[in-house]
């Protein structure tokens, strides 16, 4: 429809909102509450304009407005003008004068439009009124309650987005104030988004409060390195310190929104713990301190000690789902074509088939879930381990999505479900069996997914003691559902894409199976070089292989299957017995002070590459500050490694590396930095490119996984906040990690004679921790929910069944 604005005729989308149809077409309407991903209220009043629709002009707020066909707008009268004069001089009564001192300052909305459509003078000269500042709401983000304008941008969001309801307005009139409930804190894992898109400096960020000025600030582009959802953001450093990231509005992928883990999860860059030099194990077993070229003769000469006694073979990798897709590229160059092995694997027994990750068919992407009539939740707690993907679903159902979760307790997304079905861990199988019959509770549910479509499926593991091929039966059910798609899930940063390049046993680069001989053939072509021929060991294989001596060394990239590791003693006591351990990582974890050699390597924000999200989006990742110390990339580090033993992987640097996998890795054919850079792959570029091919297809099938029985379940899982490395070194963060606890249901604690609050002796496969038990009405019967790698949580391993005994 066509719509004036300004005297300016402008074809407009039919029922677009007028603000955002004027700022379309280049006009811009001032505004406070307004957002485009919120609920419109006209709260503030600043975005009042002319409008005339055949009845006269008459000021009315352009952000509650749809536009009709004919409608004529001035954005620029004396009454709008005099209107917005108004409004901020109002605003400006009660709101304090501390720009120098307020966080905000420099990047202030209020202060640019008090500046280009406020009054210049204020007539009000009494006494402001004053409240005690700053109110710590949460760990988190602090209040200052003198400065908000009530535009109610934190409330909507934390209501509409993240539902998570713990911050609302309270009192009346001249009294009315944002603030918490008692004793219920600002308690939300995406709380940093109100600091964000708060327009004053009313609510700021405790990471970032004080620390630089806007226009201090060095800033790039880049992808989050905590999840796999890719989440765009901007990363902004002061003096080479990594100083606070923000969310960039990424329509694909976050819409401009991060969790708190995504958003404060960058103090760990700037660690003082981070690793330096090479560290080599001395004779006495204690860590020295030495040169690159020093560790490096060390570990070439005992490298190909192994290799020429017991041949590629007995060298084995774990890692690469930490780094970028050119790191990833470069250790598989360097593990097939100069040692000489397919032992490689960047999940650790925590995951699924990688060949169901990569190549399922068909696949959805994120945006799918905006169009979805029903979503088929079969997986992990997305609000834990994927938020901002828990997010976008929660999105759907308030567009009018139904929503099916399926899950051994009470996930994040219960409260919006249409239909929850729980059960303990081992009999998910008889819930899917139900499930296809269609009997009893499970009628509603068949029915409501055998009639509306598109349908997408997000399959996973709900726990590390699940059958991995459960998800596989589970995807296979969802494609025989009509009009649907399959959406895997992972949640190690860019384990997508270390798969993709070949970090996986049964994978070569760019989705080809290994067993294939055209896939060998033609990367033998372009490496120049024979690639091993059959399937490699897993990250469980490669464990026993070590436990057992048929892997006699193991290189670590970025890798801590100490903790990470579902059976955490049996990797230790692994690590442990290897004859050589080589960890390139950027801290000592408990996996790298087993290391004989540890070599320090630069990270996020200290490289630059790509990255590949849950959906295969490949999207570029920015270098902003230098690595501390002699820290390398890995790249250069594997190069040098190969150099040492006789040969060459090729890498001078990361962009050549990314020109060789556009060449030579087929579903990324064609994909360049600069492509990913500027025009429409700003958004990111799905894989398999418009020039490139996926070799693999992989229609997953249910093989008949058998259910489980277990007196007492073990219901192992993740949480957002853990004693993980980049959580760990992030002090913010380390204090909100969950801790160790044993949940039972409330039914289970009273037929054990568990009262809340006692210390139970929960033993496991891997091992026993004593712990403090809680009540969980929403868990499943039969089960024991143990949040994974917390501090003193013990190795519990991941044997479906446990014994709890009661110590007090």
């Amino acid at each position: 429809m066509k719509v004036t604005i300004d005297g300016v005729e402008q074809e407009v989308d039919g029922g677009a909102l007028l603000i955002q149809a004027a700022q379309d077409s280049g006009t811009y309407i001032p505004r406070f509450c307004w957002h485009k991903r919120m609920d419109p209220v006209g709260m503030c009043r600043m975005c009042l304009v002319e409008v005339d629709t055949g009845r006269g002009p008459m000021l009315t707020t352009s952000c509650t407005m749809p536009c009709s066909d004919g409608m004529v707008v001035d954005t620029k009268s004396d009454t709008v003008k005099k209107a917005q004069e108004g409004v901020l001089e109002f605003l400006l009564i009660n709101h304090p004068l501390d720009c120098p001192v307020c966080d905000r300052g420099g990047e202030c909305p209020l202060q640019d439009q008090t500046m280009a459509y406020g009054p210049g003078e204020s007539r009000f000269v009494e006494e402001k009124r004053h409240y005690e500042k700053p109110i710590d709401i949460s760990e988190l983000v602090l209040l200052d309650r003198e400065r908000c304008i009530l535009c109610a941008r934190c409330t909507r969001f934390s209501d509409e987005i993240s539902g998570d309801p713990l911050i609302e307005f309270q009192d009346r009139g001249n009294g009315t104030q944002v603030l918490t409930f008692p004793d219920e804190p600002f308690k939300s894992y995406f709380s940093g988004n109100t600091v964000q898109i708060c327009p004053v400096g009313a609510l700021t960020a405790r990471p970032y409060r004080f620390r630089a000025r806007p226009w201090d600030l060095e800033a790039v582009e880049s992808t989050c390195p905590h999840c796999s959802v890719g989440c765009r953001i901007s990363v902004q450093s002061s003096q080479n310190q990594v100083l606070r990231f923000l969310g960039v509005d990424n329509e694909p992928t976050n819409q401009g929104w991060l969790c708190d883990k995504g958003r404060f999860g960058f103090e760990y860059i700037g660690s003082p713990e981070r690793l330096t030099q090479p560290l080599v194990r001395n004779e006495s077993g204690e860590f020295e301190e030495t040169s690159w070229s020093s560790a490096m003769q060390v570990l070439t000469q005992w490298l190909a000690d192994i290799i020429s006694e017991h041949g590629g073979d007995a060298v084995a990798g774990l890692g690469g789902a930490r780094g970028t897709n050119e790191d990833a590229y470069a250790f598989g160059k360097l593990m097939r074509s100069v040692v000489g092995s397919n032992h490689i694997d960047a999940q650790l027994d925590d995951g699924l088939n990688p060949q169901f990750l990569t190549s399922v068919t068909p696949r959805a992407t994120i945006p799918d879930l905006d169009e979805a009539a029903t979503i088929l939740l079969w997986g992990p707690d997305l609000k834990e381990e994927l938020p901002v993907l828990y997010l976008r679903v929660r999105q759907a159902v308030r567009k009018g999505a139904n929503l099916v979760v399926v899950h051994p307790r009470r996930t994040g997304l219960h409260d919006v479900a249409t239909h929850t079905i729980g059960y303990p861990p081992g009999r998910g199988p008889e819930i899917l069996e139900a499930l296809r019959a269609g009997t009893g509770d499970m009628a509603a549910v068949r029915q409501l997914l055998m009639s509306s479509g598109p349908i997408v499926g997000l399959v996973g593991r709900t726990g590390y003691t699940e059958d991995p091929m459960l998800a596989e039966a589970v995807a296979a059910f969802v494609r025989d559902l009509p009009d649907s798609t399959i959406m895997p899930l992972a949640r190690r940063s860019n384990l997508f894409g270390a798969l993709d390049m070949g970090l996986a046993p049964s994978l070569l680069p760019g989705r080809a199976a290994i067993a294939s001989p055209e896939a060998r053939s033609a990367l033998a072509v372009e490496w120049a070089t024979p690639v091993p021929e059959t399937t490699g060991r897993d990250a469980a294989g490669i464990i026993s292989g070590l436990a057992d001596g048929l892997v006699k060394a193991v290189l670590l990239f970025g890798s801590d299957p100490v903790r990470d590791f579902p059976s955490q003693t049996a990797a230790r006591e692994a690590l442990e017995g290897a004859n050589l351990v080589v960890a390139i990582d950027q801290f000592l974890t408990d996996s790298s002070r087993l290391a004989h050699v540890v070599l320090p390597a630069t990270g996020f924000t200290e490289v630059e590459g790509t990255v590949t999200n849950l959906e295969g989006r490949v999207q570029k990742v920015g270098r902003l500050v230098a690595g501390p110390g002699q820290s390398r990339p890995p790249w250069s580090i594997f190069e040098d490694i190969a150099t040492s033993l006789g040969s060459s992987i090729g890498a001078h640097s990361a962009e050549s590396i990314q020109k060789e996998i556009a060449q030579v890795v087929p579903a990324y054919r064609g994909l360049s930095w600069e492509m990913l850079e500027w025009g429409p792959g700003r958004i990111g570029v799905v894989v398999p490119t418009e020039e490139g091919e996926q070799p693999l297809r992989y229609v997953p099938v249910d093989i008949g996984v058998s259910a489980r029985q277990a007196r007492l379940a073990l219901h192992s899982a993740r949480t957002l906040y853990d004693d993980g490395v980049h959580v760990r070194f992030s002090l913010s963060l380390a204090q909100l990690a969950v801790g160790a606890y044993a949940f039972l249901n409330s039914d289970d604690a009273a037929r054990l004679g568990v009262a809340d609050g006692a210390m139970v002796r929960v033993t496991g496969s891997g091992g026993s921790a004593d712990l403090e038990a809680r009540h969980d009405p929403t868990l499943a019967p039969g089960a024991v929910y143990v949040p994974f790698n917390q501090e003193e949580g013990g190795g519990l391993g991941d044997g479906l069944e446990v014994k709890l005994e009661v110590l007090s």
